[in-house]
Parts: structure tokens; sequence; C-alpha cells
């Protein structure tokens, strides 16, 4: 799949998701890379051919009232395509595995831990 082509896929995925994340999600850039930089693997305990996807940023809920008083750069969540098409067979497991990797990324985003993640992942 091309890079366009795996990025309308993410749009449309998150498109789908429920009003509250589109609602609530500010200040997020959605990126598409190949696979993560080692350093950035390493720095989350992954390897860097497994890591499907990485928060990076500010959680909601660490945000002071401090947070915007100066420009600021995005949050961002990267979707690594190559390990995410490795992990999927047909196009239906690519979006579910997008869906899950964003609603995963997008837990960190709202604060949630990876315990708590976790389990909201297996209670949908």
């Amino acid at each position: 799949m091309t890079r366009e082509e795996f990025e309308a896929v993410a749009q449309d995925v998150f498109d789908g998701l429920p009003p509250v994340f589109g609602e609530r999600v500010d200040n997020v850039a959605i990126v598409v890379e190949d696979y993560p930089a080692d350093d950035v693997a390493r720095s989350v305990r992954a390897s860097r051919t497994t890591l499907l996807g990485l928060y990076q940023g500010v959680p909601l809920t660490q945000r002071g009232q401090w947070y915007g008083m100066a420009p600021t750069t995005p949050d961002r969540i990267s979707l690594y395509q190559m390990n995410i098409e490795a992990d999927s067979r047909t196009e239906e497991e690519l979006r579910e595995r997008i869906r899950e990797v964003l609603l995963h990324e997008l837990g960190h985003y709202f604060g949630m831990s990876e315990a708590q993640i976790r389990r909201a992942m297996r209670n949908r």
C-alpha cells in the first residue's frame, strides 16, 4: 500500500471513531512513518519492527493553565506503516489494527496509563 493510501485509510478510521475523540482531540498531529527510529524504539523498550504506534506529547491530564500560553508544538501520534502492514493480512485487518493503535495512543493523550488502556481495550 502506498503512503497516500495508508494515510487515507488512517484518516477514514480516525473520522469513524466515536465523536468524543474528534471533539476533544486538540493540537495533535497524526503522522505515518515506515518504522520508528532506533532511539525512539529504545526509549519505550520496544523493537523497531514491532512497535505499531507511539504518542509523544503532554497528556490532557498534565496540561496546566500554562499550556498554550506560548506557541506550543503539536503532540504527535506516530503510526508505523510497515509494522502495521506486517501485522495485517487483509485491508479489513489493517483498518482494525490502525483503529486499535489510534485508540491506544489516544488513550495516552487522554492521560490513561498502559494498564488502563489495556483494560479498556479488552472491555470494548
